[in-house]
């Protein structure tokens, strides 16, 4: 798990649509689109996700993505994994051994067991995945919704439809806002 890269926080985030589009099918163009991304990064993102088990294809004119499983089954950590590989945190370079003043061969009390620096970073490590593993993908998108307006979800309802009856030349009526019910 070394440095995250823009790939695991791009995928989270289409992960977190995947939630709200509601066992709609979203296509990687689609989801591309909806984070202002190439199309050809998020494709790369989604076959390992893919390969990970934490989506599954869809194909037809409506295909896309949809979650493999629940969004409670489904750990941060696990999306990390899948898009990054299980890489450690922290690879240590046994430094401790070429200091100078042990002149050649270090003494065995310099290099006797797991180095000091490479210890804390292993609890430092074990931390964060401890964590990652005890988020879901679900709680970050009760966090999210949290903080949206009730009109976002119908917003993206909306946006989701409207993408999708242009593929298939059946375009979807945006919803309605309240104030705007039963006006001509």
């Amino acid at each position: 798990m070394a440095h995250l890269t823009a790939s695991v926080e791009y995928g989270v985030h289409c992960l977190l649509w995947l939630v709200g589009a509601n066992d709609t099918p979203l296509s990687s163009r689609d989801l591309a689109e909806l984070q202002g991304v190439s199309h050809s990064f998020l494709a790369k993102i989604f076959a390992k996700l893919e390969k990970g088990g934490i989506v599954r294809a869809s194909g037809g004119v409506r295909g896309g993505y949809l979650l493999a499983r629940p969004p409670e089954q489904i750990s941060i950590l696990a999306i990390v994994d899948a898009i990054e590989g299980q890489k450690p945190l922290f690879e240590c370079q046994e430094i401790r051994g070429r200091c100078a003043v042990f002149d050649g061969a270090p003494p065995r009390w310099a290099t006797r067991g797991v180095c000091s620096i490479h210890a804390v970073m292993l609890r430092a490590e074990k931390s964060m995945r401890d964590t990652l593993a005890a988020t879901s993908l679900r709680d970050i998108a009760a966090d999210v919704g949290d903080k949206a307006p009730p009109a976002f979800a119908a917003d993206l309802q909306d946006w989701i439809g409207l993408r999708i009856g242009g593929r298939t030349g059946k375009q979807r009526q945006p919803a309605l806002a309240p104030d705007q019910e039963g006006s001509p």
